[in-house]
């Protein structure tokens, strides 16, 4: 298949893991921050082709994850009230809130849907005008253009019963956080190709250039990630930091002007909470007053009290890149895909979920091969 193939050679993985190993002259740690590229790079064992001192640290880059208790809280107590059709993607139904998950409440009756699109629920709205329809709205900058849609497409048709809980966030605030922190260990970050294919890539250049960090946007396959690892190593070889644009063959550097465009009708930049980050401002987004009516929250108001429950999950330090999924004591043990205790372990773009699949069997000792091993 075109521009899949030939970014999964074993051959070409293999040359660029050696010319990493040419350039390399001391110990560097890079941070992937997208969940799908933390799979790839799990998944095709390609940390274990870098050369020693070379650290692969995985980032906030998962929006199921990083999506705080709170919003979950919320889903759950939205999807109870009388009436109420709650639209959501597959994955956010295991995301533990503070008593329980989606999943459970769907499973004491309430009416909840997966869908793949939010016009989808757009679309069960205006089938059900007697149900109040309310969509989960999770997500990066990626996601922000079809929420919006979801949202515009519903005032034109003026539907009166769809609504929204809004969870999205944007990723350079999460970047900043990271190199503002006092235990930050970052040198320089893979940044995520499909954000950056919407909102371009003006505010990773000055991110590079205020905090003097090398930022290479990358793609997601193996061949992606080993070019921008390179990319990345050879800027901290010479102290340069700069953006570089691994991902050429889709992210332009204004982005996609008339997605950013809707994106700015819908919505407006506001303070929001991360799990594992806590509250960061500027980092999320909430509809604007002209779309307030489409706000489930505030349709919706209700207890959304969060009682922390104990657990020895470490889901905020394996998002934040100061452990990997085995050293937290739950891994594999307490915290499994069946029974999850913290996000990563359920999204599709978790990394402890891509620990769980890929390297499961290191804890027992037993050390798997890579699929691209250099011979």
């Amino acid at each position: 298949m075109k521009y899949v193939e030939e970014y999964r050679d074993g051959a070409r993985v293999k040359a660029l893991a050696q010319a990493i190993g040419r350039v390399v002259t001391r110990p560097w740690r890079i941070m992937e921050v997208c969940g799908g590229q933390t799979h790839s790079i799990v998944k095709y064992g390609l940390d274990q082709l870098l050369p020693e001192g070379l650290e692969l640290i995985h980032g906030p880059g998962c929006p199921v994850c990083v999506t705080p208790t709170e919003k979950i809280d919320t889903a759950v107590w939205v999807s109870q009230q009388p009436k109420v059709i709650l639209c959501s993607f597959g994955d956010m139904l295991r995301v533990p809130g503070s008593s329980e998950d989606l999943l459970t409440t769907k499973a004491r009756g309430a009416d909840i849907r997966i869908v793949h699109s939010p016009l989808d629920a757009v679309a069960i709205a205006r089938e059900n005008p007697e149900r109040e329809v309310v969509f989960f709205a999770v997500g990066f900058e990626t996601t922000a253009p079809a929420n919006a849609m979801a949202v515009y497409t519903a005032r034109r048709q003026a539907l009166t019963n769809f609504s929204m809980i809004v969870a999205q966030v944007l990723v350079p605030p999460a970047i900043l956080a990271i190199l503002q922190a006092e235990d930050n260990r970052v040198q320089g970050f893979l940044a995520a190709g499909h954000v950056c294919s919407i909102m371009g890539t003006s505010e990773y250049e000055l991110i590079a250039a205020t905090h003097r960090v090398p930022i290479v946007v990358t793609g997601f396959e193996p061949v992606d990630i080993m070019q921008g690892i390179l990319m990345c190593v050879r800027q901290l070889e010479v102290g340069r930091s700069e953006l570089e644009n691994q991902y050429a063959r889709v992210v332009r550097p204004e982005g996609n002007s008339p997605a950013k465009a809707l994106v700015a009708e819908v919505f407006e930049i506001v303070g929001s909470g991360w799990r594992g980050l806590g509250e960061l401002a500027v980092s999320g987004l909430a509809l604007r007053d002209a779309y307030q009516s489409y706000d489930a929250e505030l349709r919706f108001p209700g207890p959304c009290t969060v009682n922390a429950r104990p657990s020895t999950c470490q889901a905020g330090a394996v998002l934040t890149g100061q452990i990997k999924p085995p050293h937290c004591p739950a891994f594999a043990k307490a915290c499994t895909p069946e029974h999850p205790l913290g996000a990563p372990m359920v999204s599709t773009e978790g990394a402890c979920a891509a620990y769980y699949h890929y390297r499961r069997r290191s804890i027992d000792g037993v050390v798997p091969v890579p699929e691209f091993a250099v011979s």
